[in-house]
């Protein structure tokens, strides 16, 4: 069913002037609508500040495509005495964020208790912005991600809604910090957020039945670009997730001092409760086509070893004799004693594959792809990242503090879009050039069209493209026959190369900037020789040997072809097959019905993908057979039609 937003407006008239009693929103299901809407109007009617005689619900139909998914900023709770000790926590909290008029920011708090919206602030001028200054501005249009928590719809949730709003505010154009004071009089406590510092809970702001209460978004920037600001605000949808539980951090041998693991028990149940527990699966046997898990000989469907290179003869020849020659580590850093001729060997070998002019190789992917980020990018920068990038990515956006934008899985109208509606001196677009969980491919062509136009980086991660795509497994510019490659061409030395590592190629310039500048390759001691040297073999293989791409891509087809004769949807031009079940305990009995079969395919759940879009991942190898494949389609096809037939009966 389609997505709703409902906002909730409950006031009261007191001398022919109009009083605000109550507000809230949501943003929920089809299915939950009625529900929440009268949740609503019982909130708006019973409340602390007095009795409503007029109550607006809004409702409108909206799109998933217009929702914006933010993870939570991190919560701590600071415990003060009185309002007053708290207004001076205040003014501390914002001296350390650099802004020198604190204690006037404070005054002017005073201002927005009898308004229905926020205040605007310019941070250093203490100009107000909005352009309405009775009425305010609305940050509206936003809710908490509830997947994989239970919700009394009833109840209202301060805090939840605290930290959606602290969160939304957070990411707004030039807003670099938020004060807020509950304006009810049961709720003492207020906060101080910015995306830096997080949400700092502070637990007396006011006297209890005070109605004060207010809002200040503090603004620095190009008064320019105020209305993109506003605009973000009031128009923006937004879900906020991972949202953590409300936790007032005791002091230190105080009362609960001695339940500090309390919110690791909590978390591992809930995760248990709701079918979203890891755990590892231990193989007694190298990583092929087949593999021994506990005691069982099983077909290997789950494998990113795609080219069967980590256990190759010719492989692990090489690898032991360079392990005899230069022993089992590197000694060092790359920048002090890890560099030998093995590690120049295999980057020289990987600039050749890739066709330019250098490469640097990390000691993993994620550990490349946050390196890489986090140098390019700074606080006044832009990062454009398509909404299914992996989390390697995310996380080097995050790390670099750049502004980071979002867009539409693959859209590339929807990048330029936001491109033009995010003007900046320096950004970067970032893409997986095969998604790890659904096997597509990037549209390489219109994005290094696009980047050339805005003169932006353009970085692409090859993990899953590396030895799958192209006639000669080359990657995802010899797929599309372009000349023309990404500005960082960045992959894994841990999937179709069947090693350890991570690499980055492009322009001798970019390779000498990240030695001296990307942190998780200066900081890390260097992969051993002897893994450096697997990927050596590997590589060559690969370059020499072409029909060992050739044989993988053969499979891709003829396993996907048999899905369809087996009644299963299944199309892919990469070694990822996504099969979606869509509950989580029912692909987690499915995985383990195929396992009890024999085949060792992985079920995917939330968070790695969206809550109900669970799958089963099947990756394929080059040495799978035609018998294998035809046989493990079939029997896929048998359980998990299976399964569909019990949801349709």
């Amino acid at each position: 069913m389609g997505l709703y937003s409902i906002k909730m407006r409950a006031s009261n008239c007191e001398e022919g002037t109009e009083k605000h009693i109550s507000g809230a929103e949501k943003i929920v299901s089809g299915g939950s609508l009625l529900r929440y809407s009268d949740a609503l109007l019982k909130r708006g009617l019973y409340h602390s500040k007095g009795k409503a005689d007029f109550i607006n619900l809004k409702i409108e139909a909206i799109s998933s495509a217009e929702i914006l998914c933010l993870d939570s900023l991190p919560a701590r709770t600071i415990p003060v005495h009185n309002h007053q000790e708290g207004m001076q926590t205040i003014i501390g909290l914002l001296e350390k964020m650099n802004i020198p008029k604190a204690a006037e920011i404070i005054e002017k708090l005073k201002e927005t208790y009898p308004m229905r919206g926020a205040m605007l602030l310019d941070a250093d001028s203490l100009e107000r912005l909005e352009p309405d200054k009775e009425r305010g501005i609305r940050a509206v249009y936003m809710d908490a991600d509830h997947s994989g928590r239970q919700e009394t719809i009833e109840m209202k949730n301060p805090y939840y809604e605290a930290m959606v709003l602290a969160a939304k505010a957070a990411y707004a154009p030039n807003i670099i910090g938020e004060i807020c004071i509950s304006d009810d009089p049961n709720y003492v406590t207020g906060y101080v957020a910015s995306k830096d510092m997080g949400y700092v809970r502070i637990t007396k702001l006011k006297e209890k039945g005070s109605q004060d209460g207010g809002r200040i978004f503090l603004y620095r920037g190009d008064r320019s670009e105020v209305q993109s600001c506003l605009d973000y605000l009031e128009k923006q949808k937004v879900l906020v997730r991972n949202i953590p539980p409300l936790s007032d951090q005791p002091v230190p041998g105080g009362k609960g001092a001695n339940n500090k693991w309390s919110f690791i028990e909590n978390t591992l149940g809930n995760l248990k409760d709701n079918n979203l527990f890891r755990s590892m699966n231990e193989l007694s046997s190298a990583q092929s086509a087949h593999v021994s898990f506990q005691g069982q000989d099983m077909l290997m469907l789950a494998s990113n070893s795609y080219l069967d290179m980590s256990n190759d003869g010719q492989v692990k020849t090489y690898t032991l004799k360079v392990m005899e020659e230069y022993g089992v580590g590197s000694g060092g850093s790359r920048l002090t004693t890890g560099t030998t001729s093995i590690h120049q060997q295999l980057e020289n070998l990987l600039a050749k594959f890739k066709g330019t002019e250098a490469a640097l190789v990390y000691n993993t992917g994620y550990m490349a792809n946050v390196g890489i980020i986090s140098a390019l990018c700074a606080k006044d920068d832009i990062v454009f990242s398509d909404e299914l990038n992996h989390a390697s990515i995310i996380d080097g956006c995050r790390l670099s503090k750049a502004r980071i934008v979002v867009y539409r899985h693959n859209d590339m109208d929807d990048l330029e879009a936001k491109i033009k509606a995010n003007p900046c001196a320096k950004g970067l677009i970032v893409s997986d050039a095969v998604f790890s969980m659904d096997g597509d491919i990037v549209d390489l062509p219109r994005l290094l069209e696009i980047a050339e136009r805005y003169e932006l980086f353009s970085m692409l991660d090859e993990a899953h493209a590396t030895g799958v795509i192209g006639k000669k497994g080359l990657g995802t510019a010899e797929y599309y026959g372009l000349d023309k490659k990404p500005d960082i061409l960045m992959g894994t030395l841990s999937k179709a190369i069947g090693s350890e590592g991570g690499f980055v190629c492009g322009k001798q310039i970019l390779i000498d900037y990240l030695k001296n500048k990307s942190r998780s390759f200066i900081f890390s001691t260097s992969l051993s020789p002897a893994v450096t040297a697997s990927s050596i073999k590997a590589i060559e293989l690969i370059m020499n040997e072409p029909q060992r791409v050739e044989a993988l891509q053969k499979n891709i087809q003829y396993f996907c072809q048999c899905l369809r004769e087996s009644g299963i949807e299944a199309d892919s031009q990469t070694a990822i097959i996504p099969i979606i079940i869509g509950g989580e305990k029912q692909t987690m009995e499915i995985s383990k019905e195929l396992l009890a079969q024999g085949y060792y395919i992985s079920a995917i759940r939330y968070p790695t993908v969206k809550k109900g879009s669970a799958r089963l991942r099947i990756t394929l190898m080059s040495t799978h057979t035609k018998e294998e494949l035809k046989r493990s389609a079939q029997t896929i096809g048998n359980i998990v039609n299976k399964y569909r037939g019990r949801n349709q009966s």
